[in-house]
Formats: C-alpha cells, structure tokens, sequence
C-alpha cells in the first residue's frame, strides 16, 4: 500500500497490460493510478491524488477526507448491552471500550 495526504492506495499487477494497477480505497470517489515500477507508482498516485483535489476544488466541492475517525456501527441490542457493561466494568466508555478491542484485534491479526 502506498500512502499520500492521508489517502491509501492498494495497488496489483495486471497481467493484461503488464503493469501495476492502484486504486484510493479509503475514500468512495474513484482514484486510480498505474505504474511499471515503485517510484512510478508512487509518483502517479501523488499526481492522481492531486489533481483529485483540484477537480474536487474547480468543481466548487468539498473533496472525500480519507477516515474521519467516525466508525459508525449497528449492531444487535444485546450484544450493545453486553459491550456497555463491559466497558462500564473497565470504567471507560463504550467508544473507548471499543476502540480497545479494534486495537487488540488488529495487532493479533
């Protein structure tokens, strides 16, 4: 993965055009860039993230922010319930009771 302004791109080989294909995938608006090499990634990925913004900013709209932080969540009552009790019981809050377990999850992953 390569990373630029806070936007990621994930990036695979394309056997079709013998090149790398990468695509911003933190965000919902298309960003795509293609390479033969590292740095060429890299640098068309900046050129793509770029001039994203410029047209996001020509066109009068506010560009996608890559991960707000906002982790919207639905899940059923009870597991809810059993999530606040625990976090009660750790004395924290839930966001943060929560954010716990993401951590602990990610880094055993």
């Amino acid at each position: 993965m390569i990373e630029y302004k806070g936007y990621i791109g994930a990036v695979e080989f394309d056997p079709d055009i013998d090149c790398f294909h990468g695509t911003v995938i933190n965000i919902n608006d298309v960003v795509t860039f293609y390479g033969a090499s590292v740095p060429e990634l890299r640098r068309e990925m900046k050129k793509s993230v770029d001039e994203y913004l410029a047209f996001c900013s020509e066109q009068g709209r506010a560009a996608e922010s890559p991960c707000s932080g906002k982790l919207v969540l639905r899940t059923s009552p009870e597991l809810h319930r059993r999530v606040a009790l625990e976090a009660s019981r750790h004395h924290v809050g839930v966001d943060t009771y929560v954010e716990r377990l993401l951590q602990e999850a990610l880094t055993t992953a």
